[in-house]
This record gives C-alpha cells, structure tokens and sequence, in this order.
C-alpha cells in the first residue's frame, strides 16, 4: 500500500518541482528590468565614512553621495588646492618648475608629528621637487614655502585659496591653512573636494605627480637625497600591499585624529571613469587585521559604481520626439527632434524605453516661417526623479509663410479689435440714422403727394 502511494506521488512531486523550477526562471534578475517595465535599481553601497562621494568624470553628473554638501575637515586632502594654485602661478609665468626656492622660517613653526620630509631653514629645492614632496609624501612643510612663493606670505595665500574654493562653486569650504593640519575653521565638502580635484587634474603634471607611488628627490644645500613613498596604499604598496588596486590612479590621502582617514582617488575600468571621495574613514581592527576604510571604502565604492552602471544611449540625434502646429503655412506641423544624441551613465537595469521625457515647447504652436533646425524647445531625460540631461529640440524640416494666411490672419485680427468694432458700431449708426431718415422723408413725401390729389378733385 506504501509503495503505491509513492509511486502515485511522483507525478504531483515532479509537477511541483518543475512548478518551482519556472518561478525562479521568471523572476527578474538584480540589475536588470521587470516584468513591470521598471528597473531594479542597484543597493545602496552604505559606505563606511562621515561622506562620500563617486563621480563619472565623463558627463560630472554624481553617481553616489553621501553628505556630500556636509562641512568635514579635510586633513592633507587641503594640499589639493595648495599645488593647484601653484600650478597656476607656473602656468601665468609667476613660477616654473625649475625655479629655486628657499625654505624660510615657517617650516620651523610646524608640529614635529605632521607629515614632513625633513625640510630646514635655508634649504634650497625646486618648484617641481617641493610638488613632489607636497604631494606624494604630503609634506606640510613644503606647502608652507609653496604658499609664500605664490602669493608672498602664508596668510595672502590663504586667501587666494578662499576665492579660488568661491570661484569654483565650492559652497561648504573655509581654508584656514596650506597643509591641512587640524583648525575648527578648516572644512570642505565631498562636493567641494570633487571640484577643487577636478581644477588641478587640468594640469596634466599634477596626476603625473599624484599617480607616482615613488619618488626620489635630489640632494640639496642642506640634505642627501631622499627617497619618498606615496601616502595613498591603492597605488604604492610598498608599506601596505593589501589595498593595491591597479584601477586606481592618485588622487590624495589625509589624515588627522579629528578628520579621520581621507582619500580622493579616480579610477577607471573600460569606458567608466570615476572619482570618488572618502572623509571621516575609521581605521578598524578586523581580527588580527588593521585595516584602513578610506582605501578600503573607496575601493568597494569604485566597484559598485562599475558593477551597477553602464552608458546608455537615452536619445539619437535627430530622434523626432514631439509634432508642432505651425501657423501661417500651407504646411501644418513640423516634427521636433533631438538636437544631439543624449548619452548617460544609468543604472544597469534601466532601458530607453523606461526613461521619462519632459518636453518644454517655446509655444502651443509656432509660427511660419519656421527654418530648418530652428530651436522648438528642450527634452529632458530622467527616470525615478534622477535626470540624466537634455537637449535642445529643434525643427526637422522648413516651413513657409504664405501670404494669403497671413492677410486672412490680419484682417481677422483686425475685425476683433475694439475700436474697430467701435468704429463700426459708429458707422452702423450713422447708416441706420441716413436710413431712418430717408424713410421718414419718403413718408412725408408720400403723404403729402396724396393729400394734394385729394384736393384736386
């Protein structure tokens, strides 16, 4: 009787599982569409930091952010506008690379435990070799004298490093010194460090520099030469090789006890190219394993960020996406396209076909004569409240007036004006009153040549 029933249950078995079997099979898979025409959008990263930031140096457009518009002390990250500054200053004729410059006595009044290559009073060392040191070591020394070389004093160059920070859009960001080292009123954002970083990767010689993971700096006046290793592990793992990612390159660390571990660093893989920052990253015992979360962090992120976006084409140019009334023309609409392609870095799960158009028209309709590429309006593409951008709508093809429409146009328009009406009315008067007239002069005459017949008889 049991083994009966066992081989009874089989089928209802083998139809459950194969019931299963094509459940799974239809379910939507991470990152890609759903049955529903929506996108599954990636997780949430939920870095490990005070704020975050990842964006797409292809179109500027942010990727990922986390108190990226909050105030967060910078640390040695600061040095990002010190060497663009004074990569300006080479660029205007004010310095070159080669130009001897001479430590004064600032660099004796820095703190002993910050960041330092051992730079004396009176030593002497080059523009090029003292970026060096600021930027790959991240001396604090070396941007005190750069500071003082640009704008005479480190105070003038503080300054100029606040109206550069404004001249830049930064909106959360008070310089106090060159280095970084640690004042209450020393701040910037995620945001504001992205756009500072993006100024000086203009100079082609400040990601030579910050891509360097070691240098070596000639003998001085006053010193041997010196031997120097990158501060960022994702591109010198000659301290620490369990953080290098050969996607990295640059950008700079920083780090204080009152900032935690900083980094800003880019990195690309294929047609993606991100940058990303990290500020206020704990340094964490994991087990028997220190570990470091602005390079740890700012790795997971750069992964994140390839492994859940991709370029879309959103529009083509010459894409027809709206039709326009035209007035005044035998012709009676011309299609409105896409001025130029449109491309996005998207969520891997979203599809053209998902993605939102907002149309804005310069009119209802338009007027004749239109030309051909004449400006209609603009497209904006977003999906999910995140715009991805837009583009100008233009006219497909011409469309001539005519000016028999157009007379027709004016004397209609002419018909509806008030005083026209009013003169109008004034002459309509004017005729009922001649008529009414003429009718009671021809009544008169009428009764009078009766009257004089009657008498006649």
């Amino acid at each position: 009787m049991n083994a009966y029933l066992k081989i009874h249950r089989l089928p209802r078995l083998f139809a459950a599982m194969l019931a299963l079997i094509l459940t799974l099979a239809l379910l939507p898979p991470v990152g890609f569409a759903s049955e529903e025409g929506q996108a599954v959008l990636p997780p949430d990263p939920a870095i490990l930091a005070k704020g975050a930031l990842l964006v797409d140096l292809k179109t500027g457009k942010m990727v990922y952010g986390m108190n990226e518009h909050e105030e967060l002390f910078p640390a040695s990250l600061t040095k990002v506008m010190t060497a663009l500054l004074t990569l300006e200053a080479i660029d205007t004729g004010r310095l070159t690379f080669d130009q001897k410059l001479t430590a004064g006595a600032v660099v004796t009044t820095l703190p002993a435990d910050g960041s330092t290559v051992g730079l004396k009073e009176g030593e002497e060392m080059s523009v090029r070799n003292l970026l060096d040191c600021l930027l790959i070591p991240s001396a604090n020394e070396a941007a005190c004298v750069l500071a003082v070389a640009v704008s005479g004093s480190v105070d003038a160059f503080v300054d100029a490093m606040n109206k550069k920070a404004a001249d830049l859009g930064c909106k959360n960001t008070h310089f106090v010194n060159p280095h970084g080292l640690h004042d209450p009123g020393h701040y910037t954002s995620p945001w504001d460090m992205y756009l500072i970083t993006k100024a000086a990767m203009a100079y082609p010689t400040f990601m030579v520099i910050c891509d360097t993971d070691r240098v070596v700096v000639p003998a001085t006046n006053m010193s041997k030469e010196r031997a120097l290793l990158n501060t960022n592990y994702l591109i010198c793992n000659r301290r620490i090789p369990d953080y290098k990612n050969p996607e990295v390159h640059g950008v700079k660390t920083g780090s204080t006890s009152q900032s935690g571990h900083c980094l800003v660093a880019t990195a690309q893989r294929n047609n993606k190219h991100f940058l990303s920052v990290i500020m206020g990253a704990e340094r964490v015992e994991e087990g028997k394993r220190t570990v470091i979360r602005s390079f740890s962090e700012t790795t997971r992120l750069f992964n994140w960020g390839f492994d859940n976006f991709r370029y879309l084409t959103l529009l083509d140019e010459g894409e027809p996406i709206d039709e326009i009334p035209v007035e005044l023309s035998r012709t009676d609409h011309v299609t409105a396209v896409a001025g130029g392609a449109l491309e996005a870095l998207v969520p891997a799960g979203i599809k053209k076909d998902f993605v939102e158009r907002t149309i804005r028209l310069e009119g209802d309709s338009i007027q004749a004569p239109v030309e051909e590429g004449q400006k209609l309006g603009t497209v904006t593409i977003s999906y999910n409240g995140v715009e991805y951008g837009s583009t100008d709508l233009l006219s497909s093809h011409a469309a001539e007036l005519s000016k028999l429409l157009q007379a027709e146009k004016k004397a209609v328009e002419l018909a509806r004006k008030p005083l026209v009406w009013a003169i109008a009315g004034v002459i309509g008067v004017a005729i009922l009153a001649l008529m009414i007239r003429h009718a009671v002069k021809n009544r008169r005459r009428s009764r009078g040549s009766g009257f004089s017949g009657y008498n006649g008889r």
